[in-house]
This record gives structure tokens, C-alpha cells and sequence, in this order.
């Protein structure tokens, strides 16, 4: 009898401190922060995520599954509508117990306004280049890509581009892809932290030295990031859309312009050709497809140019989910940027 009754004690023992210490249940909606909530929870949880494998939240559609895992979270971490927006009416009606965390309104981040348009301006080798090395580059290529979208709009009334100012609006304010600032990346995970701590203050020791372990790790990813893009920041490049403005603006290299505002809109045949004809007259090293979008275009408008082909992906398509992903994201984008721009014609 006492046997059994110590057997119950230590069972209900185990289940109290089983309980007392259960990890929040936590959903991300996009790898990079993700990333960021794993690492911030190891040893605590796993996050589940929503936009898995090689989709795109730019063409995601919600599962029955997603929408379970919203219905049971303690706290939804996503970006925002403008980057998510197949989560913005989803998250009002299943997170009704859940603590919902837009990190594109962390304290501390750099904003960078939206784009609109894809800028393919010739930069002028004498007063450009000044501005550059006195730190002004950033804003003068944001005046080329609202000057050059102002005429795309006047002069092509076409499908695409009414597509395109659809994109455009539904992105007012602020690009969205502020994980490609490494400083960006700290200050959510500070939010993350303080969020995790907020829902489960038993575990806040292991947030805080996983947070701190995070922020040194980021810091060590910076520092070898600059170094990888030194050597040639200044050779002018073409991405397949303008995800890359908070990496351009950080590290201080040339994005000549964007294939497509609005990735799930192919270009039409006249922007294409406009986008070849300005690749020869920019002399870009580079054009980047991405992995969840078709290369074909690539090929379609270096065709006949000296510009060779890579791949950038800004948000892991082609990556396995985890505490890791954000660092192997990262310098995946820095050595791709190096290993093409680097090479010989």
C-alpha cells in the first residue's frame, strides 16, 4: 500500500512540475522570424510554423491545419498584413485567446518606405558616386525608383501596371522584409523575448541567455556579412523583385532594379524588354531569379547581355526550418552576391 501510495505522489509530483513548466504554445507565420522565435525558445519549445517548405506568403492560402494551431496559440508571431496579408482576416477570428505579435512594429527597428516601381535609372558616375561615399546613395535610389515609377505609370496604361499600383497600395508605408537588416533581426528578437517572458515568466532564465546568446551570434553574422559584400558593393545588380532594400541600405550596395514589384504577377512582354534594353545600358553584373518563382524570365531578359544569372532567396524557401535558418538565409545572400559579382565576364 505504501508502495502504490508513494508511486502516486511522485507521479502527481512529475505531472505538477510538467505543467508548472510547459512550453507556450507558439506560432510563427514566415521562416526568418521563425528562425528567430526558435532560437529565443530553445530548450523551452518548438514553434509550429505556417508557411512551410518552398511557399511564398505572397501566394499562400491558409490550411485547416493553420488554422488550428492559431486556434490553440498562446502568442502568433507574424510580420504584418502588408507581408501576410492571407493571415489578416484569420488571425481576427481564430486568435481569440492568442496574444498576436506584429514584429513590424518591434521597438527599435529601421523602417525603409515601400518602393514603388522597379528602378532601372543609370547611375551618374561622377555626382552618384560622390553621394554614395558621403552616405546619401540610399536616398538618392529611392528618388530614381519614384521618378522612373512615376513615368512607367504615365507612359505604360497597361494590365501589368495597374497590377503593379495594386501591389504598390496594399504596401503603403513600409517594406515589409526588415529581416534582411541584421539590426532589424536583434530588435525583434528583443520583442520576442519580451513577449515569450510575458506569457511564461517561469521560463524567462532560458529566454534571457538564449536572447543574449542570439544577439552575439547576429553581431558575428554582420561582421562577416560586411566583409563578404566589400569587395563588390559597388557593382550594380538586377533582383527578380525588391525584397532586398534593407540588406541594400545596411551593407551599401547596388540594386539597379526589380523585374516585378508584385512577385505573383509575371511582367508583360513590353517590361521585359524594357528591362533588357536598360541591362545593357546599366552594364549589370547581375540578375537574380528566386527559388519559389519561375527563372525563365532571367533568361528572357539577360538573353544577349553580358549579365549572368544567380539566385537570391530572402526568405528560405529552399531551407529547413529552425533556430539556424535566419544565419544560413543570410549568408547564403552574401556569398551568392560574392560569388556572382566576383566573377569574370
Amino acid at each position: 500500500m505504501k508502495s502504490v501510495t508513494a508511486a502516486l505522489l511522485a507521479s502527481a509530483t512529475l505531472f505538477a512540475a510538467a505543467d508548472a513548466m510547459a512550453a507556450p504554445q507558439v506560432v510563427v507565420s514566415i521562416k526568418p522570424i521563425h528562425s528567430l522565435v526558435a532560437a529565443v525558445m530553445e530548450g523551452v519549445g518548438e514553434p509550429k510554423l505556417i508557411v512551410e517548405g518552398a511557399a511564398s506568403p505572397h501566394t499562400y492560402t491558409m490550411k485547416p491545419s493553420n488554422a488550428r494551431a492559431i486556434q490553440d496559440a498562446d502568442l502568433v508571431f507574424w510580420i504584418g498584413p502588408n507581408m501576410e496579408a492571407f493571415l489578416d482576416k484569420p488571425l481576427d477570428a481564430l486568435s481569440k485567446s492568442a496574444t498576436v505579435v506584429a514584429l513590424g512594429d518591434a521597438p527599435g527597428l529601421q523602417k525603409l518606405p515601400f518602393r514603388e516601381g522597379g528602378a532601372f535609372e543609370a547611375h551618374d558616375d561622377g555626382d552618384a558616386h560622390e553621394a554614395h561615399e558621403a552616405g546619401d546613395h540610399g536616398a538618392e535610389h529611392a528618388e530614381a525608383h519614384d521618378d522612373h515609377a512615376g513615368e512607367d505609370a504615365h507612359q505604360h496604361e497597361t494590365h501589368e501596371a495597374h497590377a503593379e499600383h495594386d501591389h504598390a497600395h496594399s504596401h503603403e508605408g513600409f517594406d515589409t522584409h526588415m529581416w534582411l537588416d541584421p539590426m532589424n533581426a536583434k530588435a525583434m528578437a528583443k520583442e520576442i523575448e519580451a513577449k515569450l517572458i510575458a506569457v511564461d515568466p517561469e521560463n524567462i532564465a532560458v529566454y534571457n541567455k538564449n536572447t543574449l546568446a542570439l544577439l552575439k551570434k547576429i553581431d558575428a553574422l554582420d561582421a562577416d556579412l560586411k566583409a563578404t559584400v566589400e569587395p563588390v558593393k559597388d557593382k550594380p545588380f538586377v533582383v527578380f523583385h525588391d525584397a532586398y532594400q534593407y540588406f541594400e541600405h545596411r551593407y551599401d550596395i547596388r540594386v539597379a532594379g526589380s523585374i516585378t514589384v508584385s512577385p505573383e504577377t509575371a511582367p508583360g512582354a513590353e517590361r521585359l524588354s524594357d528591362i533588357h534594353k536598360k541591362l545593357v545600358e546599366l552594364g549589370a553584373a547581375c540578375v537574380f531569379a528566386e527559388p519559389q518563382f519561375t527563372p525563365k524570365l532571367i533568361k528572357v531578359v539577360t538573353e544577349g547581355t553580358k549579365a549572368r544569372a544567380g539566385v537570391l532567396d530572402p526568405e528560405g524557401a529552399s531551407l529547413k526550418e529552425g533556430p539556424e535558418l535566419y544565419f544560413q538565409l543570410m549568408h547564403n545572400l552574401g556569398n551568392a552576391l560574392s560569388e556572382c559579382l566576383s566573377r569574370d565576364s
